[in-house]
């Protein structure tokens, strides 16, 4: 059985991207493999969730463009 690990990142906390979020076909109306966030891109924790299999955080995050893009603690960091 799998630890569960707790959320690193809090509902309402600013978060900024650490790497270009591309599109993995998660976002039918946008092009595979299109831009959905650039690297340094400062958004908000909208929802924090938990991916099922390996029991990990996943955080939906909303940019200044209106995208709400799924993240994992590896892709974003807490804004200055």
């Amino acid at each position: 059985m799998i630890d569960p690990k707790l959320p690193k990142f809090d509902w309402g906390m600013r978060v900024v991207a650490l790497a270009d979020l591309i599109n993995d076909g998660s976002y039918p109306d946008r092009e595979p493999d299109a831009l959905l966030a650039g690297a340094g891109t400062v958004g908000e924790v909208v929802q924090v969730g938990r991916h099922t299999e390996t029991d990990t955080p996943v955080y939906l995050v909303e940019f200044p463009d209106g995208s709400v893009i799924g993240c994992l603690e590896d892709e974003i960091a807490r804004a200055s």
